[in-house]
């Protein structure tokens, strides 16, 4: 039903409605009635409602637990400095690490051992931080050191252009570069506007 309907016990007398020839008052301990039986309606209904969104959500969700000792991988967030319609655009996802758990605090937060390159982070993280990594000698990890902000973000640069093309719009013409950014392969890399980039890093021309 309508929030209207459901707020007054009738239909909003719009010109959907016009052809109804009246309409049947309520008054006393009747509308006090089907109110609350119209508020118990709605109640079961969205009750319902959470419980088939809450089943969509649990089968992509997976339940992680860490022990003391374990090696994880920390999430942080690569920020462009490019404005796309409004809005600051985001590289894929990406992990520092590996880091040690030193323990555990509450259900879903962890301690965990920061080098000192990140010391003024605090060191407590929620579960959906942290990624789990299985230490294997054959593994060589090699990875340049990141300016971690206070809120786990770094700053995304540009390292060279790798192509460019020219569209022609209705009144004027606009220059695309595909823009490799540091830290990232060349698969990962961007369209940008070249003014913008000019603008931002004038040093990969």
């Amino acid at each position: 039903m309508a929030p209207y309907e459901a707020l007054y016990g009738r239909k909003c007398r719009s010109p959907v409605h016009w052809d109804e020839v009246g309409e049947r008052k309520l008054i006393g301990p009747e509308l006090v009635q089907q109110t609350a039986e119209v508020v118990v309606k709605i109640r079961q209904r969205m009750k319902a409602a959470q419980s088939r969104q809450k089943s969509y959500a649990d089968k992509r969700r997976k339940s992680l637990e860490f022990s003391a000792g374990d090696m994880i991988f920390l999430k942080v967030a690569p920020m462009k400095g490019v404005m796309r319609f409004g809005k600051k655009g985001k590289l894929s996802p990406r992990y520092i690490g590996p880091f040690e758990i030193l323990e555990r605090i509450g259900s879903l937060a962890y301690r965990i051992a920061l080098p000192l390159a990140i010391s003024g982070v605090h060191n407590v993280f929620h579960v959906s931080m942290l990624k789990k990594y299985i230490p294997n000698q054959s593994h060589i990890l090699c990875y340049e050191s990141l300016n971690i902000r206070d809120n786990l973000t770094y700053e995304e640069t540009p390292f060279r252009i790798v192509d460019k093309i020219e569209k022609e719009l209705r009144r004027k013409k606009v220059v695309l570069v595909k823009v490799q950014w540091r830290n990232h392969a060349i698969e990962e890399a961007t369209w940008e506007h070249e003014d913008e980039m000019c603008s931002i890093s004038p040093t990969i021309w």
